[in-house]
């Protein structure tokens, strides 16, 4: 049995568990919630299909994770996990044709692009300046 995204969304949009409020602003940590926006578009519960970006397990990739829409009722089949660790532009074409191709939501796109762009680059590390020393004479 299905019930609408409207009516989940009416229930859970002031009592969830992973409302964060601060700062004069509504933030959510569900899973999936590429913005941690608590909103109705970025939802990560309510919607059929959602997309999801992680980091991997090593710290050295991303993980793409895509909601399949009518294995709801069983948990463990639900999510579809892909880690992506080829580098970034492969990365990041991929996350772009499994969204197009998929048939997944167009309107996360970006979102999800922007999300693992921000993931790789802080995977990367940090360099280092040297400073000159003045030599005292």
């Amino acid at each position: 049995m299905s019930v609408s995204a409207d009516l989940v969304w009416g229930i859970i949009r002031n009592n969830s568990s992973f409302i964060l409020k601060g700062n004069k602003q509504t933030y959510s940590r569900e899973p999936n919630n590429l913005k941690s926006r608590n909103s109705f578009r970025y939802n990560g519960l309510i919607h059929k299909r959602t997309v999801g970006v992680e980091n991997a397990k090593d710290n050295k990739g991303i993980v793409l994770i895509t909601r399949k829409p009518r294995m709801t009722n069983l948990p463990k089949l639900t999510y579809n996990r892909v880690e992506l660790k080829k580098g970034g532009r492969k990365s990041l074409s991929t996350i772009r044709n499994t969204i197009r191709k998929g048939r997944y939501r167009k309107d996360l796109k970006m979102a999800a692009l922007r999300r693992a762009s921000a993931l790789l680059k802080s995977q990367k590390p940090v360099a280092v300046r040297k400073t000159m020393r003045k030599k005292k004479e």
